[in-house]
């Protein structure tokens, strides 16, 4: 038997219940939505968890569609899941937890005894350090991303090798590997010794049916090849970047982005222009490095300084 939260599962069984994380302000009790899958034979644990930012849908997409793909009898090990895990940002569609002001996917190991979020990851990564791989599926939030999945463990990371695998074998076309900042779970579970990694799931408003494909693919091939399902699934090679450029307006405008989401750039190439609401040209914004256009802001106006775009750098093949 396995349990997670009040969800308890036997060999070739599923269930789904709550895993409570405290309480809200009407002093009910706040649970995250949990399953568990244990397969009908012996095998690793998968645990796999979304919308870690309140915004980011994608993730919660995939889960809604391959849970109900999964025949136990079929399956060897366990998957856990938790499918929302900043609730209260999730109930108001926001990025941040409303309650303490915090990006969860900064707050990683966590505090048992902490914030709300603080207490929110203490008891996720309880789950995911007690697994053999683990999914935390993202997106773009609300700009615009190719399909990609991140390595946050860094390249000198005893994990990074069976990091990197794993996202190979996600297969989203396009891997950021690139150590993350403090707070990350893909940052903070390797260094438990467990490979960790981040499907960043294309970036929309609401949720985006092809970025969910992706991923419900990619949640497959991580069955097929680590042994939970039968099947011979093998990695294609994916499109790799080292390093990742951040580009915001020198001036207050009316963008027109001139590169497309995965289109190779070079140095010196225009990325974007900027205009006044009559049209008139105020700036132009040159690549500094070659590489992939990776990400763009949605909303056409910028004040000074505000994001604009992103470029994948150092990129090989893997």
């Amino acid at each position: 038997m396995t349990s997670l939260g009040t969800a308890t599962a036997g060999p070739g069984e599923v269930d789904t219940g709550r895993l409570e994380v405290g309480e809200a302000r009407d002093g009910s009790a706040v649970g995250l939505p949990v399953a568990v899958v244990e397969g009908a034979s012996d095998g690793p644990t998968l645990y796999v968890q979304a919308a870690s930012d309140g915004d980011e849908l994608n993730g919660l997409g995939v889960i809604q569609r391959v849970l109900p793909q999964l025949d136990p009898a079929a399956l060897s090990g366990t998957i856990l899941v938790v499918g929302i895990v900043n609730y209260h940002a999730f109930q108001v569609a926001q990025h941040r937890n409303p309650i303490d002001d915090t990006k969860m996917n900064r707050a990683y190991p966590g505090d048992p005894d902490g914030t709300s979020s603080e207490r929110i990851a203490a008891a996720t990564f309880e789950v995911a350090t007690d697994a053999d791989y683990v999914l935390d599926l993202h997106q773009g939030s609300t700009s615009q991303m190719i399909e990609e999945t991140r390595v946050r463990c860094g390249q000198h990371h005893s994990l990074h090798e069976q990091c990197l695998e794993l996202a190979r074998v996600f297969g989203a076309g396009y891997i950021l590997d690139q150590k993350g900042p403090d707070g990350q779970l893909a940052r903070a579970g390797p260094d438990q010794g467990v490979p960790v990694i981040d499907p960043e799931l294309g970036g929309c408003v609401g949720w985006d049916e092809g970025s969910i494909a992706v991923g419900v693919e990619g949640v497959f091939n991580v069955l097929e090849y680590y042994d939970f399902l039968e099947g011979d699934y093998q990695p294609e090679a994916q499109t790799r970047a080292t390093g990742f450029d951040q580009y915001g307006s020198p001036v207050g405008g009316l963008i027109t982005l001139e590169k497309s989401l995965g289109e190779r750039v070079a140095e010196g190439d225009t990325l974007f222009e900027v205009t006044t609401v009559f049209g008139e040209h105020k700036a132009t914004v040159l690549a500094d490095e070659s590489g992939v256009f990776w990400r763009a802001r949605r909303l056409p106006h910028v004040a000074t300084g505000e994001y604009v775009c992103s470029v994948g750098t150092g990129v090989d093949s893997v």
